[in-house]
């Protein structure tokens, strides 16, 4: 069993939630997390670098100057990749379709295995945002500083409510400046975000989104 604190944003401990013994003891393939964690990365990527070949260039197909009788070296082509404004050589193309198909069981488990391992070794917190009616700085880095995790990669995940959507604006604006913070719905966090950050600050209303991803039924 693992207790997680839950602060305010003054960085006062008001409670302790207690995960059950079944949320933590997850157990799930080694080989399954690398996968996954490799195909959120893969899946990551824009595959649209291109860069144009002598075909693809608007340029005169005239000899730059005579064969011979010049002394410099023939040259074919303006497109030719010597000069400026030639043509790439073997450059990037866009490639076709690379997105991986996760499995939705395997990443669920991989997910809850992650978020598990966060939570054993203390680095997830619960954090109330009730007394934040304004974007303020200096409130948040109060709370990290009280709570311990100043200066470290944090995550801080929100709901998607509507009757709390001015409660995350203002905790966005006031935490967007601070370095190494970084802020997602916890419908859109990946197993990659999980073990990119140091810390997981969870915002009390997206408490029982967390235990879902967890694995609590």
């Amino acid at each position: 069993m693992a207790n997680l604190k839950k602060y305010d944003l003054k960085g006062k401990e008001l409670e302790e939630v207690s995960l059950e013994k079944e949320l933590l003891e997850i157990t799930v393939n080694s080989q399954l997390v690398k996968d996954y964690l490799v195909a959120v990365r893969k899946n990551a990527r824009q595959w649209s670098a291109n860069t144009k070949g002598r075909s693809e260039l608007a340029q005169s197909n005239a000899k730059p100057h005579p064969q011979k009788g010049t002394g410099k070296a023939r040259q074919g082509s303006l497109k030719s990749p010597q000069y400026r404004g030639g043509a790439t050589v073997f450059g990037p193309k866009p490639k076709f379709n690379q997105h991986v198909r996760i499995n939705r069981k395997e990443r669920r488990a991989a997910i809850s295995y992650l978020l598990a391992q966060k939570a054993l070794k203390g680095n997830i917190r619960f954090l109330k945002l009730g007394a934040l009616k304004a974007p303020k700085t200096k409130s948040i880095c109060s709370f990290l500083k009280a709570a311990g995790i100043e200066n470290k990669r944090i995550l801080f995940l929100c709901d998607g409510a509507t009757k709390t959507e001015k409660e995350r604006k203002n905790f966005y604006l006031s935490m967007r400046n601070i370095p190494r913070t970084y802020f997602l719905p916890i419908t859109n966090f990946s197993g990659y975000d999980v073990i990119a950050n140091q810390e997981l600050v969870v915002l009390d209303s997206a408490k029982d989104e967390f235990m879902k991803a967890l694995g609590k039924r």
